[in-house]
C-alpha cells in the first residue's frame, strides 16, 4: 500500500497537518473553500427555498 499524499502539493503527508503536509498547504485548501473553489456545477441555488427548505409556491 502507498503512502497517501498532500492533495494540493503531492508531498507525503504529516501527521500534525493531516491530511496535508503543512500548515501552508492546510491554508491554501482552506482559502479555495472560501472562495468558492470547490463549488460544483449546476444551476445557481435560489436564497428563499434555501432558507424556507421547501420549494416556493410561484
Amino acid at each position: 500500500m502507498t503512502a497517501r499524499r498532500c492533495p494540493i502539493c503531492r508531498k507525503p503527508r504529516a501527521a500534525e497537518h493531516a491530511p496535508f503536509c503543512s500548515s501552508r498547504c492546510r491554508d491554501r485548501d482552506l482559502a479555495q473553500w472560501f472562495n468558492d473553489g470547490y463549488a460544483l456545477p449546476g444551476p445557481p441555488a435560489d436564497p428563499e427555498e434555501h432558507l424556507e427548505g421547501r420549494p416556493r409556491e410561484d
